[in-house]
């Protein structure tokens, strides 16, 4: 079994073919021309041109190397279509404008894609393992001061997609939480869950204060904190008691996280502690200050007023600055308070560092709405702190509109002030949640109907993609009653039966135009890793989905293009292979995505 999953894991994709073999055109143009050395045919593509019209792929081959060349990009066109023309898996090519080369495959191409979903299955579009494609995600690391609220679901359930994504992409990924433990909010949560420590004993404490959490999930600290030291906090001054409750109500919250977590299937490989950077012997924020301080970027001055706006962290006076303005930032930043405590920032920038420690040169971020003006600062401090050996890719996630038909959702009770992630997955289920989540490019505002995201239609997308996933195997099962009575029900051993069938029998235009599809998808995959982009994904399967279920109704309307042909089992055996192929991709895109594909929907 392990050599067949490393086998399917080698294969080539059609878009990845064809590009080979515009790269070996070129190559042996360039060695004819006498071009010179070191051409970079990275920059030379095959992708899905814009207009289907157009044909199955374009290449810019002809656009980027021309002055390399030194050539025309019309007239390298004609050459690189020339070759083209002579290979046997190209049925026509364009040019197209001053030099874009437009190619049409010849069916058989596309017949052979199938073949290949269906030796691969569910690995079709997987990459090989690259071991030097080492990824960091960080993503959710809300403060533990409360229950995860719906924005911090998206940012979660982005961040987990994405990981799986670029896992499926060949990379070594590590999921990853920052847990913010170490600044006064955590100090504020030790003083709330005091408050509830002190109604636990008896007392009553009224309304709780400004500044102060309000909300009701506190009360299981205070009443936990009773039970382990019964009433003698309460006689303890604040500099006592204050590092017990904040040490025992971090790790309730953080429990109730992973909770919140484990409801949408989320797990993280590393829970990081920001306390874990000053305590324990080793204090690395100071080690990484001294760090840039001996590269020149750290030094003592004044930050000139802000213009404009007002900065959170600026102050006239002496101070210990990095010189972000090195490194691509507007302005240099502190890294000491005036009462010499550490900022956020270089906490930040000692924990970053800890990542390329680590062995991390690729590292993506995913933070809230709130966080855009932060970045900047952070990628000056990852390049000063790696000397540019590793890349920083902040994913801001936009706010998220609660909605129920239409109307503004309440907030909730327990929380005080917000709608919790909990409260949403038990209404929804965790399949609604994960995947309209990654129904809209991650910086767009998204309005989350909870009404609609349970409907049975075309209109809720994730019912419509899983739906597609069902109808499949409500097909496999009608056949194995009426027509292909030996039709295997393990996926395996189906997929083998398939294969032998006569593909070349798929000849409708709306049936090959679901075999591009099918074919697009380990493009889609390399193009949605490359740009750390999981909705992406989420697109592709809705678009496979509809092209799927509109063939089945065409057969409605046209017999002869029904899936199960009662007189003819050849050809119900080969729809089925086109039909295995769309499930395969579907359960596989589902996957990556975290969403359940169901064999079948009540």
């Amino acid at each position: 079994m392990a050599e067949k999953t490393a086998e399917k894991r080698a294969s080539i994709h059609l878009f990845a073919d064809v590009l080979a073999r515009v790269h070996a055109i070129c190559a042996a143009l360039a060695g004819e021309g006498h071009w010179g050395a070191g051409i970079d045919f990275s920059r030379v593509v095959v992708e899905p041109p814009r207009d289907a019209g157009h044909g199955d792929m374009a290449t810019n081959a002809a656009m980027v190397l021309a002055r390399d060349a030194k050539s025309r990009p019309r007239d390298l066109a004609e050459a690189i279509a020339a070759r083209l023309r002579a290979d046997a898996l190209i049925e026509k090519v364009d040019i197209a404008g001053p030099g874009f080369i437009n190619l049409t495959l010849k069916t058989s191409a596309w017949i052979e894609a199938l073949r290949t979903v269906l030796r691969e299955s569910e690995a079709f579009g997987r990459a090989a393992s690259a071991s030097s494609a080492k990824v960091n995600v960080e993503y959710v690391s809300a403060n533990p001061t409360g229950p995860m609220h719906v924005g911090h679901c998206r940012g979660a359930v982005f961040g987990d997609a994405l990981a799986s994504l670029l896992d499926f992409a060949g990379h070594d990924v590590t999921r990853e939480y920052y847990i913010n433990d170490a600044g006064a909010q955590v100090d504020v949560l030790a003083r709330s869950a005091f408050l509830r420590y002190r109604e636990a004993l008896g007392e009553d404490i009224g309304a709780i204060p400004d500044g102060l959490y309000p909300g009701d999930y506190l009360k299981p600290v205070g009443q936990a904190l009773v039970a382990e030291h019964g009433d003698e906090l309460s006689s303890m001054g604040e500099a006592q008691w204050l590092a017990i409750v904040r040490h025992k109500a971090i790790a309730m919250m953080m429990d109730e996280i992973k909770g919140d977590l484990a409801a949408l299937n989320i797990k993280h490989d590393v829970f990081f502690s920001e306390r874990s950077l000053i305590e324990g012997g080793n204090n690395r924020v100071a080690e990484t200050i001294d760090f840039l301080r001996a590269k020149g970027d750290v030094y003592e001055g004044r930050l000139p007023p802000p213009k404009g706006a007002p900065v959170e962290d600026w102050e006239d006076r002496e101070q210990t600055l990095f010189r972000a303005t090195a490194y691509g930032d507007d302005v240099d930043r502190p890294l000491l308070k005036s009462d010499g405590s550490y900022t956020y920032f270089a906490s930040d920038i000692a924990y970053h560092k800890n990542k390329f420690d680590r062995g991390f040169r690729d590292l993506v971020d995913v933070w809230g709405a709130d966080h855009g003006g932060y970045i900047k600062r952070m990628q000056a401090a990852v390049k000063a702190v790696t000397a540019g050996k590793a890349a920083l890719d902040v994913k801001i996630v936009q706010l998220v509109k609660l909605l129920r038909n239409g109307e503004p959702v309440k907030m909730s009770k327990r929380a005080g002030d917000f709608v919790t992630l909990r409260e949403v997955v038990d209404e929804v289920g965790t399949d609604a949640v994960r995947f309209m989540m990654l129904y809209r490019k991650n910086d767009a505002v998204l309005d989350f109907d909870l009404a609609k995201v349970i409907e049975q239609s075309r209109d809720n997308p994730v019912f419509y993609v899983q739906y597609g996933h069902a109808r499949g195997h409500s097909i496999f099962r009608n056949a194995r009653e009426e027509v292909l009575h030996d039709l295997p029900e393990e996926a395996g051993a189906r997929m083998d039966y398939l294969a032998a069938a006569p593909l070349e029998r798929l000849t409708d235009p709306a049936e090959l135009d679901l075999l591009k599809r099918l074919a697009l998808y380990p493009r889609i995959i390399e193009a949605a890793a490359a740009a750390h982009e999981p909705h992406r994904i989420a697109f592709y399967l809705y678009d496979l989905a509809s092209e799927f279920h509109a063939l089945w109704t065409k057969g409605r309307d046209l017999p002869y293009l029904r899936f199960i042909i009662n007189n003819d089992a050849e050809m119900t055996k080969t729809r089925l292979a086109m039909v295995q192929g769309v499930v395969s991709v579907l359960g596989s895109g589902l996957g990556i995505l975290g969403v359940h594909a169901p064999n079948e929907m009540r």
